[in-house]
């Protein structure tokens, strides 16, 4: 793979969940993988774009241009695409990336998880789609999902279609290889 997009929270949270997206984006820049993000320079968006960007890495950093002082936009991005749109956002996030990370974070972060996830399940796109979960910040919502597929809502195919794991390492493994001299798209 050679971009990832990331989705996580731009809001203040714990430390520890900055610090694992910081140890994200080292480990992205450190495998040859571009960092795709949505473009803010605060909280957990913003650990991993300055650590990927520190460990010789790529960003792209793409935001509406609504939430450019909201979310305190990357100006520092190797590239920073501004949209009108969320959707537009989306899209273009979606379309650089070769694979999709999630991290901790609000409903915004949920709903990219969800529209990638289900995309590929849908059979829009074959990217892997990785929810990076080491302190079980998804736990609940892995036991509703689990819940909707013994009551028949969610297949146990698209179930499996998301990849749960506990560590940067793991999620690494699962996405390939990274080169970054490729660029992206």
């Amino acid at each position: 793979m050679s971009a990832v997009c990331v989705y996580c929270a731009s809001g203040p949270v714990e430390q520890r969940y900055i610090d694992l997206a910081a140890d994200l984006g080292t480990a992205l820049a450190r495998g040859g993988h571009v960092t795709v993000s949505g473009g803010g320079n605060i909280s957990m968006m913003g650990a991993l774009a300055v650590a990927a960007r520190a460990a010789g890495g790529r960003t792209v950093g793409v935001i509406p241009r609504a939430l450019m002082a909201r979310e305190v936009a990357d100006l520092d991005a190797d590239e920073l695409v501004v949209t009108e749109t969320m959707r537009q956002r989306k899209q273009i996030m979606d379309d650089r990336a070769d694979a999709f990370i999630t991290l901790p974070g609000g409903i915004g972060t949920l709903e990219e998880l969800f529209e990638t996830w289900t995309g590929g399940y849908l059979g829009m796109h074959d990217k892997p789609v990785v929810l990076l979960d080491p302190f079980d910040f998804y736990a609940p919502l892995r036991g509703w999902l689990e819940d909707l597929s013994t009551r028949g809502f969610v297949s146990r195919r698209s179930l499996d279609r998301l990849l749960v794991v506990g560590s940067v390492d793991a999620a690494l493994a699962l996405i390939g290889p990274g080169d970054a001299a490729e660029g992206v798209g």
